[in-house]
């Protein structure tokens, strides 16, 4: 069976490989930052070459790290930045194109033509998504349309499309296995959330050939095997989901109504609604969670595009801090009330408000503010955009959750979830183990690979390391949420 298992946590801005035991308590970690491509405004790219490299590196730095070798894993689970669309060579395996990441909006006209010509109520039905640039299905036609060759090809069944957890599959498999999980396929646009299959109609709407896609798989399955070359054994893959609904997992919201807000290089709440596709009033997403046994578990998403690249922003942009544990002394400098808003629209407005040609701004400058002011509101802005999330899961299921599991870089920042707590006005505790996109990853795996029975036994092991209550006034609450819904008002495309 193996001490541990092995989770890869493909990221927007890094790899990381985890290994675990079966307590789930981690017992080593390696990361590895790769470069980020802009060659256009609002245009953002990756080197899929530089993904599979920093992948295998911490692959192998994890297990050098423990001080362990491969017999003594049980496997492999993965999760990903979702969305991100890759298309390669079925012979070679070599990528056509650089991988069009989520935040990418060149597709914007695209989809505001789709739009227009009354193509979303279709596609939300279907999907449980919005026509919008951040899905994979518009990224996916204009590689076929923009890269010489590439439609041609594809229907000469050349060719194979995957989000980055399909391309890893294919790479870790030597060539050999072509999948992804429901999850993933969820986000594409192309995926009938309700029959659990490619949908022909859609695939048509986004001029699509079925030969590009890959096997829709359970999210806890038989997802091939690792060829001995990669890290010196074979190693089943047994879990695959996309990195927020991998977080659910990690954060055992097995129940409906419980929810968990994700504070990576985006922000991504979600709440757990059981056998039931909910489909929102207020344009949040409706998704597949998680499927084991064939059977979906559904969940309502809000998705923000920018939270943690706010501080990357910070830091490595304007340069006002050499290291992101900075930002807590920080902030904590600033005095109470202040009235500067920064709203981190670097490539447009994700969920409610859908708008990809809206940019950032900083409003309420004054001149006394400081590096202390600029970096509070930089971290607030995370905390205001899940109060937005927050407001419209209220109203779409009549109840928000009491209590919201949080994980994600940001978290270890104790002003930051404070602040998060008083915004909301509830409770938020942050999990002992804070890695839980890769935990849910493995936990995935564990399940297929008999280390747990049922979803209760991983419940069973979720313990919260620190609980934050509420204690800001009411009125100051609603005060400082009204600047920020002003200056969010201020950037919109059509202010």
């Amino acid at each position: 069976m193996g001490d541990y298992l092995l989770a890869i946590d493909q990221g927007t801005t890094s790899s990381r490989t985890i290994l675990f035991d079966r307590a789930g308590r981690r017992v080593a970690t390696a990361q590895r930052e790769f470069a980020q491509h802009f060659p256009h405004d609002g245009w953002v790219e990756h080197d899929p070459e530089a993904i599979w490299e920093s992948v295998i590196e911490t692959c192998r730095e994890v297990i050098q790290r423990a001080g362990t070798d491969v017999a003594r894993i049980a496997g492999i689970g993965i999760t990903n930045q979702r969305e991100t669309t890759l298309l390669w060579d079925r012979a070679t395996g070599k990528p056509l194109y650089n991988a069009i990441v989520w935040q990418d909006r060149r597709t914007a006209d695209t989809c505001r033509g789709l739009r227009d010509a009354g193509h979303l109520d279709l596609v939300q039905s279907r999907t449980g998504l919005l026509i919008d640039p951040y899905f994979s299905a518009t990224k996916l036609a204009w590689l076929l349309d923009n890269v010489e060759g590439a439609r041609e090809r594809a229907e000469r069944g050349e060719l194979a499309f995957g989000t980055v957890d399909s391309f890893l599959i294919w790479r870790l498999t030597g060539g050999r296995v072509h999948a992804t999980d429901a999850t993933n396929a969820s986000r594409t646009a192309l995926f009938n959330i309700h029959e659990q299959r490619w949908d022909p109609e859609l695939l048509a709407l986004f001029d699509i050939p079925r030969s590009l896609l890959p096997e829709v798989k359970d999210s806890s399955d038989d997802f091939g095997t690792l060829v001995p070359e990669w890290l010196g054994g074979a190693l089943p893959i047994a879990g695959v989901a996309g990195d927020q609904q991998a977080a659910l997992v990690g954060q055992a919201c097995f129940a409906p109504g419980m929810g968990k807000s994700t504070y990576g290089t985006g922000c991504f709440m979600i709440v757990n609604t059981g056998d039931r596709a909910e489909r929102s009033r207020n344009r949040l997403l409706t998704t597949v969670a998680y499927r084991l046994d064939g059977r979906p578990t559904y969940a309502m998403e809000g998705s923000i595009f920018v939270a943690g690249a706010t501080v990357q922003w910070l830091r490595d942009g304007l340069k006002l801090f050499a290291d992101a544990a900075e930002t807590e002394s920080l902030a904590c400098q600033t005095r109470a009330g202040h009235s500067v808003y920064l709203v981190p629209a670097f490539t447009g407005l994700g969920a409610p408000h859908w708008d990809p040609k809206a940019r950032g701004a900083i409003f309420g400058l004054t001149r006394d503010t400081g590096i202390a002011e600029i970096v509070a509101a930089g971290l607030q802005a995370v905390c205001y955009q899940t109060r937005d999330l927050q407001a419209c899961m209220s109203d779409d299921m009549d109840a928000a959750p009491d209590t919201l599991r949080v994980d994600g870089g940001m978290v270890a920042n104790n002003w930051v979830m404070q602040f998060l707590a008083d915004m909301l006005g509830q409770r938020v505790d942050r999990p002992t183990v804070l890695e839980t996109t890769a935990l849910g990853a493995a936990y995935l795996a564990g399940l297929r690979l008999g280390w747990y029975r049922d979803l209760d036994e991983i419940a069973a092991l979720w313990q919260c390391e620190q609980r934050f209550a509420p204690r800001m006034p009411e009125a100051e609450r609603e005060r400082l949420y009204r600047g920020w819904l002003e200056a969010v008002e201020r950037v919109k495309s059509g202010a």
